[in-house]
C-alpha cells in the first residue's frame, strides 16, 4: 500500500533486544501536560542513536518545563535530541517541535507530507468554510469555531517548506540497534503515521489507537483534491485492520496507558462504529438533514462548547460519508450544502 491509498500512569519502559550485536532499543514514555480537556500528551524518547523523540508536546512553558526536566531524569538534554517523529500535527502533539529543533540547531523533524496543511499555518479558513458549510453549519457557529481554532493555532509553530522530512508508509527509521517502521494509519488526521517495531511487534500510535476512548476522525480536505472532503471514517476502518494484521503485542498511544489487548480494543472499536452508524441512519429522514443537524441531535451538549462542536461536527460528517458509500443513505447538494436522505420509507 502506498502514501496515496487525568491522570499520570506508571508507563513500562520497554527495552528491546536488537538485531545488531548485543544493542538494545530503549523506548520511553513521558506524560507532558497540554491545556485541552484530554488531559497529558505521550511524548516517547527513544534512546539510542541517534537520540529521538516521537512527537513533542504542545507549545507552552509548562510543557516545554516538563519535557525539559522528564528528558533530564534519563540522563538526557534536549540539545541532544537528533530527530522528531511526529504522529501528526495536532497543537498537543507537534507544538514544541520547531522549538526543540531549534534549541538543538540539527534536530530533523519528520512528518507525512498530508499532514502539512496544518504544519504551513494551519488548513486555510476558505477551505475550512467550504468544509462546513457543506455540513449545514450556520455562519455564526463557523465564526465561534474560527476563534477557537485560532486560539489553539498559538500552541504551535508554524514550518516552512525545507524544515521538515516527510514520513513514508513502510519507510524504515533506522537507529544503532535496531528499525522502525513507518505505518501510514490516516483515519484521525489524513498524514497519521504509527512506529512499528518488527523485532517484538511493539507499535507507537499516536491517536490512532487510544485505551480507553475511540479517536474522532477530523474533519479535513482530501490531501489530493482539496476540493473534496478526506473520507476519515473509511480510511480509519482500513488502519485499524492494517494494524490487526500486524498483531502488536504492545501499543504506546498518544494519551492514556499502553494497550496489551488490541485484539479486544480493535472490536470494541468496530462494535462502537457500528452501533454510531445505526444512530446516525435512524436519525436521517426523508425529507433530508445536514451532518450538523445530525451532530446537535447527537451531541446536543457539544454544540455552542469550545473545540467539542467541531469534534461533534465531524464525528457525524465522518459516518454520514460512511453511510453514504455504503448505499444506506443517500445525499443531495442543494445551495451549497449536502441533504442526507433515507433511502428507506419510514413510518
Amino acid at each position: 500500500m502506498t502514501d496515496e491509498e487525568r491522570r499520570f500512569y506508571l508507563f513500562p519502559i520497554r527495552v528491546i533486544r536488537g538485531i545488531h550485536g548485543d544493542k538494545l532499543m530503549k523506548i520511553i514514555p513521558l506524560s507532558i501536560p497540554t491545556p485541552f480537556y484530554v488531559g497529558n500528551v505521550n511524548v516517547y524518547l527513544i534512546k539510542e542513536e541517534p537520540l529521538t523523540l516521537i512527537d513533542a508536546g504542545p507549545k507552552t512553558s509548562e510543557a516545554f518545563n516538563a519535557l525539559r526536566e522528564k528528558l533530564r531524569g534519563h540522563g538526557v538534554q534536549i540539545s541532544d535530541v537528533k530527530r522528531i517523529l511526529l504522529t501528526h500535527a495536532h497543537e498537543d502533539h507537534c507544538g514544541l517541535a520547531k522549538q526543540i529543533r531549534d534549541s538543538t540547531k540539527d534536530a530533523e523533524i519528520y512528518v507525512h507530507k498530508w499532514e502539512t496543511g496544518h504544519l504551513f499555518g494551519g488548513v486555510a479558513a476558505a477551505e475550512n468554510k467550504n468544509l462546513l458549510t457543506r455540513a449545514g453549519v450556520p455562519e455564526t457557529v463557523f465564526n465561534k469555531i474560527q476563534t477557537v481554532f485560532k486560539d489553539v493555532a498559538r500552541l504551535t509553530d508554524v514550518l516552512s517548506a525545507g524544515e521538515f522530512s516527510k514520513l513514508t508508509n513502510e519507510m524504515p527509521v533506522e537507529f544503532a540497534g535496531g528499525v522502525l517502521k513507518v505505518l501510514h494509519t490516516p483515519g484521525h488526521t489524513p498524514g497519521s503515521c504509527s512506529f512499528f517495531r518488527e523485532a517484538d511487534r511493539t507499535l507507537i500510535a499516536g491517536d490512532t489507537v487510544l485505551k480507553r476512548v475511540t479517536p474522532n476522525p477530523i474533519v479535513a480536505p482530501d490531501p489530493i483534491d482539496k476540493n473534496k472532503r478526506f473520507k476519515s471514517l473509511a480510511e480509519y476502518l482500513v488502519s485499524l485492520a492494517i494494524i490487526k494484521n500486524h498483531a502488536p503485542t504492545l501499543i504506546y498511544g498518544g494519551h492514556g496507558e499502553p494497550i496489551d489487548d488490541y485484539e479486544e480494543i480493535f472490536h470494541r472499536y468496530i462494535r462502537s462504529v457500528n452501533d454510531r452508524q445505526k444512530r446516525v441512519i435512524s436519525l436521517v429522514s426523508n425529507n433530508g438533514v445536514t451532518a450538523f443537524e445530525v451532530a446537535q441531535k447527537l451531541f446536543p451538549a457539544a454544540i455552542g462548547v469550545d473545540v467539542h462542536q467541531f469534534l461533534a461536527i465531524s464525528e457525524a460528517v465522518a459516518h454520514l460519508d460512511y453511510a453514504e458509500a455504503d448505499n444506506k443513505i443517500a445525499v443531495e447538494l442543494q445551495d451549497g450544502v449536502e441533504f442526507y436522505k433515507n433511502l428507506s420509507p419510514k413510518n
